[in-house]
């Protein structure tokens, strides 16, 4: 028997631990090579584990839920069995003990009676056993040397209720239990769901950010309407040139790159008592995910294209959606944007992301009456703010910053000429 141990993935230098989420595949099941075999869950991203190599797996060293650290031993692969020639039975860990192996204990080695109660049961008898709470022991093997089919397990199933009335009593152990609830109130019930490994960590950081750094916001507003006659213009042609839609966000990118360039505290952080200058445009975008809120960083965002920022924030989007984000995608940042305005938001104070200085709060964009020139006009309005860091960015900075943008966005040309 050759075997092959599948271990955790090397992990950031800033994680030190990691979450099994579930496995896709189970004790007795066979596996490709590359194939993912599970999610795991860091306070970043999600990553996938892929199988090193072909084979059946023989044993599950943790369950679902199980915390993990990089290199540690969570499976093991036979490269020589198959599926289909090595019966195993599956024996199922409780969810009080994530941490506890999942064992696929060995072949008989004395063939059993045929006719006889088998100790051993084909792949798909066993799990179909497993999910019902069963052993080989409660089903009468038919097959090959009293093996269990899955025939076999079935009649067992169906006549469970005679056969085994205490089990059929106890449910089924389950690996992980996601969510308990803590109180029967009647009409008025409570649940209580253990935070996710991503949004303890967004709750950890947020606090951070607010009780390290002294935010101020200052805000502004933005008439949308040249941007968005430039959109009407030129978005067909955009598109059928750069093979992707012309949005709002690369404008609001653009504009808070010459922002930048003009005033580079907004672009600096906190270091101790120093204040370090970056000499690059790292743009965070906040993207909201069936996990929680995500910042991608668009790295090196004055040298991209207009095109080039609507692609990659489209694969971002992508990505959060799929939980494929990669820690490379989320290291970094100098300076970031929070569009909240794709859900209706009209006003907000952004919290800063952590070590950077300043953020960007976008919102709708509506129709509203403003002063032209002495004269009452509709305008399609957006109220920008900027919260910042006040211990080392000053009001007058972060005013001037923000009104930078606010012409580049109403003048767009300034963009195209450096302007």
């Amino acid at each position: 028997m050759a075997q092959i141990e599948v271990k955790v993935p090397q992990l950031s230098e800033s994680v030190a631990e990691a979450t099994l989420l579930s496995w896709h595949k189970k004790v007795g099941e066979h596996v490709s090579r590359d194939e993912n075999m599970i999610d795991i869950e860091t306070d970043k991203v999600v990553l996938e584990l892929p199988a090193p190599s072909e084979g059946v797996i023989v044993q599950l060293l943790k369950a679902d839920g199980a915390t993990v650290v990089a290199g540690e031993v969570i499976a093991i692969i036979d490269t020589e069995a198959s599926a289909q020639t090595s019966p195993i039975a599956v024996k199922a860990v409780p969810s009080a003990a994530p941490n506890a192996p999942i064992e696929a204990p060995a072949a008989a080695t004395a063939a059993a009676p045929s006719g006889s109660k088998g100790d051993v049961a084909m792949p798909a008898a066993a799990k179909i056993l497993a999910d019902n709470n069963m052993s080989a022991s409660d089903a009468t093997g038919t097959g090959r040397d009293g093996r269990v089919t899955k025939g076999d397990a079935l009649a067992a199933v169906a006549n469970k209720p005679a056969a085994a009335p205490a089990a059929a009593a106890a449910p089924a152990p389950k690996l992980q239990q996601v969510a308990a609830p803590v109180a029967n109130l009647g009409d008025r019930p409570e649940e209580r769901v253990p935070m996710s490994r991503l949004r303890a960590r967004i709750a950890e950081r947020l606090l951070q950010s607010q009780q390290t750094n002294a935010i101020l916001t200052t805000f502004n507003e933005v008439n949308m309407k040249p941007v968005m006659d430039l959109r009407a213009k030129y978005k067909d042609k955009f598109e059928k040139e750069h093979g992707v839609k012309l949005g709002f966000m690369s404008f609001f990118v653009k504009a808070a790159v010459a922002a930048l360039k003009r005033y580079p505290i907004l672009n600096a952080s906190v270091d101790g008592n120093d204040i370090v200058y970056h000499g690059y445009f790292d743009i965070g975008i906040a993207v909201g995910s069936p996990r929680g809120l995500v910042v991608p960083i668009l790295r090196n965002a004055d040298q991209m294209s207009i095109a080039d920022i609507e692609k990659k924030i489209g694969e971002f989007g992508q990505k959060a959606k799929e939980g494929k984000l990669t820690l490379e995608d989320l290291t970094g940042g100098t300076f970031s944007i929070s569009n909240g305005g794709t859900f209706g938001s009209m006003m907000s104070t952004p919290i800063i992301n952590p070590p950077q200085s300043a953020i960007l709060g976008v919102h709708a964009t509506k129709d509203r009456a403003v002063v032209e020139n002495g004269e009452i006009v509709i305008r399609p309005m957006n109220y920008l703010a900027m919260s910042y860091d006040h211990r080392i960015i000053d009001g007058r900075e972060a005013v001037l910053g923000l009104v930078a943008m606010k012409d580049a966005l109403e003048d767009p040309s300034r963009l195209l000429l450096d302007l």
